[in-house]
């Protein structure tokens, strides 16, 4: 990602709507469908700036990578240890079967070897441990967001399905996610499309519709993985060893 994507995520992660609502809502996702055992050892592939390492710490201990130094020097701060550094697919000196829950939290799209990470990541696993992924949705969506973030791909449900199948794994649960809020994201993006002023997206909103967004998104922590959800800006699954 460009160097201002990681800045950005450091001085905005505990306070943009977007971080804070997708949190709660992957708790959820974790209590209700990952189900990780008391005392389970989870690792964050890809932590960024380490926004989530407090909320999986809920479910025990967690270990982090982190490709980028300044991110995972800040990563590492907020861990209270140093974040490791290793690149997928191959994943050097991360331990194999050692994990009972490995999350992939929007870092899949950036990878050119999707499938490989996949199986790679899957041979990190203890036996009955899952994986937690998210990424985004549509490719018809695509905008400066996904250049500026390095993205190689946006997926469509069923693709995204079956990537996960074909590393082998099982889909336990899929399913959409940022849903009440994408007419109007999609409204942007097309809005940015025909004016020729797309932006990245990720700016600061002002504090009234910055709590509006938390607040309506943070909802469908409620029901997602309980009832079919349409579609949405990104995709949530969790998947395990068949």
């Amino acid at each position: 990602m460009e160097r201002i994507v990681y800045d950005r995520m450091a001085e905005l992660d505990s306070r943009h709507w977007w971080y804070r609502a997708r949190r709660e809502i992957l708790a959820r996702v974790i209590e209700a469908k990952a189900k990780p055992p008391a005392g389970a050892r989870i690792l964050e592939i890809g932590c960024g700036t380490g926004h989530n390492l407090d909320m999986l710490g809920r479910f025990g201990t967690v270990d982090a990578v982190e490709m980028d130094d300044a991110a995972r020097e800040v990563a590492s701060a907020r861990l209270g240890r140093p974040a490791k550094t290793a690149t997928l697919p191959a994943l050097q000196g991360v331990e194999r079967g050692a994990y009972d829950l490995v999350a992939l939290l929007d870092v899949l799209e950036h990878v050119e070897e999707d499938r490989a990470s996949l199986v790679s990541i899957a041979a990190r696993l203890r036996a009955g441990g899952r994986i937690l992924l998210t990424v985004p949705a549509h490719p018809w969506m695509w905008s400066a967001h996904d250049v500026v973030n390095h993205h190689k791909r946006r997926y469509t449900k069923r693709g995204f399905r079956e990537t996960i199948e074909g590393a082998g794994l099982e889909v336990e649960m899929l399913s959409y996610f940022n849903s009440l809020l994408f007419p109007v994201a999609a409204a942007a993006r097309l809005a940015g499309r025909l004016t020729g002023k797309e932006d990245s997206d990720d700016k600061l909103p002002p504090a009234p519709l910055n709590k509006a967004f938390e607040l309506l998104f943070g909802l469908e922590r409620y029901a997602v993985g309980k009832v079919p959800f349409p579609p949405g800006v990104s995709l949530v699954a969790v998947a395990s060893a068949s």
